[in-house]
């Protein structure tokens, strides 16, 4: 994404809305200055190279205002989800729960430590960030990160006062994050169609559970192990005996397959083609088909029950096959489930571009204001240059 000709007086008139909501006189100069760091070229996005670019005389200004100080940034990221939405909001939208990791040497950036990190494929000494990514078609813009905090962290009082950590922030699992992030960008007005994440959100049942509490469509990754019935499967309550203690958990009406060998066993597998992209039509090979996952009450046998009936998707890959669940309603064409499955891939094409355009990962600071006040403005940018790029389409158009 290249910015066209004239693009910082156009960045101006994009600024003055995050600017008053900073909240202080004197703060728009260094949000300025930082942006035109962040969008400048230079191959180190870190505080001291982008001074030396943008503000020679005035290192320590910039740093202590992205590093130092404690600026909410609660206001800065409604007007994000304003300015996104107005882009890309719609009941065509996707909101895409994902999590990017930020490879570290040290161990004093706060939340660092030894975790499975994207960026690399494996377990590395990183940190972690809860993201959510509003998207419609290939269009996509990041209107959330959150780091996510190791119970070791949480629990060190030291770190915690050097990373200046706030108090009320503890160790929380990433799926409980995503739920305060969805809750927060729907409070700012985004709107969207449904939810997507992977199997490393979408395999927890209660997560599925609190989406669908919220009256919100979904489409989540899982793992192949994960237990489910026939969409006729129903739930009884056993006679109880003639001695003894009477029964007092339901059963359910057959036993669950985990969803490898339901697909094997029900499963017709045929090509789906789901969008057209620059290269053609894209496809692939899947088998959709209705169950009720087992994530209901433990029954008496301590099998989970049946919960509500969803669409099962099974796409063949030459190496592994994938599963997913969907919630989309029973008289989804199979092509859009699959459509609403796909769509996921946008977020990680975000992740990228934050990290080799807007240097994401080049922060060096070790605070949690800090890190979180250069990932909004990374976030800021991005929707800049996409809202530059829906222009010059439009025009090219």
């Amino acid at each position: 994404m290249k910015p066209n000709t004239g693009w910082e007086q156009q960045l101006d008139g994009w600024l003055a809305p995050f600017v008053q909501a900073l909240g202080r006189k004197g703060r728009d100069k260094w949000a300025s200055l930082y942006m035109m760091g962040l969008l400048l070229p230079g191959e180190r996005k870190s505080l001291e190279p982008m001074s030396a670019r943008v503000a020679p005389d005035d290192e320590q200004q910039l740093h202590h205002f992205i590093a130092t100080s404690k600026w909410d940034t609660a206001p800065v990221e409604h007007v994000l989800c304003e300015k996104v939405d107005a882009l890309l909001g719609g009941d065509d939208a996707h909101l895409i729960i994902d999590d990017t990791g930020i490879p570290k040497k040290g161990v004093k950036s706060v939340g660092v430590a030894h975790q499975y990190c994207g960026a690399v494929g494996k377990k590395a000494n990183s940190q972690c960030l809860v993201s959510l990514t509003l998207a419609r078609e290939e269009i996509a813009a990041p209107i959330g990160l959150r780091l996510f905090l190791p119970e070791s962290w949480a629990s060190d009082r030291k770190r915690r006062k050097e990373t200046k950590i706030p108090r009320g922030i503890g160790h929380q699992p990433k799926w409980r994050i995503a739920l305060e992030e969805i809750d927060r960008v729907i409070s700012s007005g985004v709107r969207f169609g449904d939810v997507l994440a992977d199997a490393g959100y979408g395999t927890c049942g209660e997560f599925r559970r609190e989406l669908t509490a919220r009256g919100l469509m979904w489409s989540v990754g899982i793992i192949s192990t994960q237990n489910v019935y026939a969409p006729e499967a129903s739930v009884e309550m056993p006679l109880s005996p003639k001695v003894g203690r009477p029964r007092k958990r339901a059963v359910a009406s057959e036993s669950p397959l985990s969803v490898a060998d339901f697909i094997a066993k029900h499963g017709s597998f045929r090509t789906v083609t789901w969008r057209h992209g620059t290269k053609g039509a894209l496809s692939a090979t899947f088998a959709v088909v209705r169950v009720r996952p087992a994530d209901g009450p433990a029954a008496s046998n301590m099998q989970h029950l049946p919960g509500d009936p969803v669409w099962l998707v099974c796409e063949r890959r030459t190496n592994e096959d994938k599963y997913y669940l969907s919630n989309l309603p029973p008289t989804a064409a199979k092509r859009d489930v699959v459509r609403s499955i796909k769509a996921r891939w946008a977020c990680e094409l975000a992740h990228q571009q934050l990290k080799e355009e807007l240097g994401l990962d080049h922060f060096e600071g070790r605070s949690w204001h800090g890190l979180h006040h250069h990932a909004l403005f990374t976030m800021i940018a991005f929707a800049f240059l996409q809202e530059l790029r829906l222009h010059e389409n439009k025009y090219a158009a």
